[in-house]
Order: C-alpha cells, then sequence, then structure tokens
C-alpha cells in the first residue's frame, strides 16, 4: 500500500450494505469466502448503516474468521446527522475512533482514513490527532479518502516533512475509479503518485453498471430498483456510459469471460492501484468477482477499453 510495508489484497470487500441492504449471515458467507480465496482487506466506515456495518464486522471477528487474517480499514469525518457535515476536529476524530474500537470489538484499526476533507478544521490540528492515534497503538496506518488533489498533496507533505518527529505517513487515497469514471486521473492520480500513497479504487464494476446487468433495463433485483440507491446508479444510464458497456461486452465475449470481469481487471490491474474496493450484496456476486483474480487482460484489450471510455477520463 503506497511507500509502507503494509500489503493488502488486490481485491477489498466492502461493507457498505451491510446491516441494511445485506443481512449479517449474508455477510458473513461472504467473510468467509472472501479469506478462503486469500481476500485481506475488509472496508468499513463509521457511517455505514448507521454503524451497524462495523458492528456487524466486529461480530464476524469472532464466529467466522480470526481477527489477524484481515486487515480493517475503516473511515471517520461525515457527520450526516449532525448540523456540521464534516467534522476532523481532534474531539470528534478521538471520540469517533474510540466508538469504532467498541462497535468492532477490536484492539486496534490497521488503515484508519480520512473520509471527507474538514474546511472548518485547520490540518495542523487534523493531522496531530492522526498522529497521536497511531502513538496510543490504536491506529497502525493512516489514509485518506474523498479529497482533491492539492488536499492530497497538503496531508501527505505535512506528514512527511515531520516524519523525524513521529508524524505517521499517508499512504492511501480513496477515490472513484472505473472505465466509467476515470475523473481521478487527471490530478489525484499524479499527487498520489509523487507522494508514495497507494489507491484505493472503489465503484470498479461502476456502480454495478458494467456487469451489463442493466442493458435491457433495471432488473427488480438490482441496486438500481431500490428507492435509497436508484439516485446513486443513474448517473451512470447516460448513452455514453451505454456505449462503454458494448465495448465492455465486446471484450468479454472475445475472451470468454464476464464483462464484470472485464471491467474488475482494467481497474485491478492499473499500476498506481492498490487495491479494488467491491461492495456484493449477495455470496453469489463475491462468486463472481472473486472468479475474475485469473483474468488479465491482453494488452491490445486494455488500450481499447481506455480509448472506448476516455471521454470520462476529465
Amino acid at each position: 500500500m503506497g511507500g509502507s510495508g503494509l500489503w493488502v489484497s488486490r481485491v477489498a470487500l466492502g461493507t457498505m450494505t451491510w446491516g441494511k441492504d445485506t443481512e449479517e449471515e449474508e455477510a458473513g458467507d461472504q467473510l468467509a469466502a472472501f479469506v478462503d480465496a486469500g481476500g485481506t482487506l475488509i472496508d468499513t466506515a463509521d457511517i455505514y448503516t448507521g454503524g451497524h456495518s462495523e458492528r456487524i464486522v466486529g461480530r464476524l471477528l469472532r464466529t467466522v474468521v480470526r481477527r489477524d487474517d484481515v486487515i480493517i480499514a475503516t473511515k471517520v469525518g461525515h457527520t450526516p446527522d449532525r448540523q456540521r457535515p464534516c467534522d476532523t476536529s481532534r474531539r470528534h476524530l478521538m471520540a469517533s475512533l474510540e466508538a469504532s474500537l467498541r462497535r468492532m470489538q477490536v484492539e486496534h484499526v490497521d488503515l484508519w482514513q480520512l473520509h471527507v476533507h474538514d474546511p472548518d478544521t485547520p490540518v495542523e490540528e487534523t493531522l496531530s490527532a492522526v498522529d497521536a492515534a497511531v502513538a496510543s497503538g490504536k491506529v497502525r496506518y493512516v489514509g485518506v479518502g474523498d479529497v482533491a488533489a492539492w488536499q492530497l498533496a497538503k496531508y501527505a507533505t505535512w506528514q512527511a516533512a515531520g516524519r523525524d518527529q513521529g508524524r505517521s505517513p499517508i499512504i492511501s487515497v480513496g477515490t472513484e475509479y472505473s472505465l466509467l469514471n476515470r475523473r481521478c486521473e487527471s490530478r489525484l492520480l499524479d499527487a498520489a503518485t509523487d507522494s508514495r500513497v497507494g489507491m484505493i479504487a472503489w465503484g470498479p464494476l461502476g456502480r454495478g453498471v458494467l456487469t451489463a446487468k442493466y442493458r435491457n433495463g433495471v432488473p427488480s433485483d438490482s441496486r438500481g430498483a431500490l428507492p435509497h440507491m436508484a439516485p446513486y446508479v443513474e448517473p451512470y444510464l447516460d448513452e455514453h456510459s451505454r456505449r462503454v458497456v458494448e465495448s465492455v461486452c465486446t471484450a468479454a465475449d472475445g475472451l470468454g469471460v464476464s464483462p464484470l470481469a472485464v471491467a474488475l481487471s482494467w481497474v485491478r490491474d492499473q499500476p498506481h492501484v492498490a487495491t479494488a474496493t467491491v461492495g456484493p450484496r449477495t455470496a453469489t456476486q463475491l462468486g463472481e468477482i472473486l472468479a475474475a483474480e485469473t483474468v488479465t487482460l491482453p494488452r491490445e484489450i486494455r488500450e481499447a477499453l481506455t480509448d472506448a471510455s476516455a471521454a470520462t477520463a476529465h
């Protein structure tokens, strides 16, 4: 992961739906299959399903897999139920870390990420709290989530300048990245590369659209049919996305693999991506994702897909 000594699986298991669209028993089946296949990185956040996602992770660490067999990554900073939309003050960060540890019933998290940039808190205060969390032993590594390129550069530079003072380096940045969303390539990629920060690509399947399930409409059992998830999917149901999906399907037919495998492989094997986070709702969906591990796109197909999706690069 970035310039650190932390090794993570090439695919991370996202838990955003655990406790709402994915029941705990189903989540347990997913986690067991993921770890059995060699997966290590479990991605959650303090706000996912109101904290219920972290609680399920904690219970499954006691019943399904061993704590030492997984790398737990969680996030902090969003405050959706408060007047202040985000908060990375020392007060909020330290209280939220303690709450996450309680929910997951663990003594530390492996990767603690600032979920969002807070313009109302000085960066010095935020990062000094991060360093205090690492010094306490309750956090092993530090990353950032939804930030602009200049914000990542500022965080990473500040931490790097104080390495001799015990500051913890920023080792990861999370960003949406797929054949339908390549905006991170314009500036964020350069900032991450220059700062030796690993990229955690979420949404590699284009919010499910790149699996080709929406080619002929919105399936009744899909996220696009759920009232609370439809707005999340709809931006990728436009004409440009349809053309990209057709290119993915053409490549899949030629290779004899699924469109999912093509789309995931394109993101997962980008040299600047440390891991791609997937969020299956069922164990069956996860099985299809894990089966894509053996798929490597030929250079000609990778380049053709890159060209076909170029309109979303900026």
